[in-house]
């Protein structure tokens, strides 16, 4: 069988796709930064937690930063690729709110510095119009694929 298809989604779900990675990315960036904090926040069990946040750290999307000396203790920081993941965070947020909260309830809603509730849309970062599924086109970059699958098995 041939190799799944080279995709950079499934690279970053093999990083952050975990249980509890994202959580952990929300809770810090929300400021919870402090491990009992994020196993209280997450619901993650404590080796979990521990296992997820030294992988994030060595994926260098989190920074372990030293609190306390005695005894020593530590708090996680995002980094600037890890701050990189946020908009998907919050795209995440709205898609949940809008398909899988019942009566409207929102758990969480952000506002932004202009006072407005924020409301993520992903935007074409040259013509700032709203993308939607039918305006865009894939070209497959990696070698041998098409947008259906591998070349040899194109139109199957």
């Amino acid at each position: 069988m041939k190799d799944p298809r080279p995709c950079s989604i499934a690279a970053t779900l093999a990083l952050v796709g975990e249980k509890y990675s994202l959580l952990v990315l929300r809770e810090v960036s929300l400021g919870a930064t402090r491990f009992d904090q994020l196993v209280r926040n997450t619901g993650a069990p404590r080796d979990v937690l521990t296992t997820r946040l030294k992988r994030l750290v060595d994926a260098g999307l989190l920074e372990k930063a030293e609190y306390s000396d005695r005894p020593k203790r530590y708090e996680y920081r995002p980094t600037r690729a890890g701050l990189e993941l946020e908009p998907v965070l919050l795209t995440l947020m709205a898609w949940g709110d809008r398909h899988l909260q019942e009566g409207g309830f929102r758990p969480m809603v952000l506002e932004h510095t202009c006072g407005h509730e924020l409301v993520p849309q992903v935007v074409c970062r040259e013509c700032g119009e709203r993308v939607e599924h039918d305006a865009l086109t894939a070209h497959p970059q990696a070698p041998g694929w098409t947008v259906t699958g591998p070349a040899e098995h194109a139109g199957r």
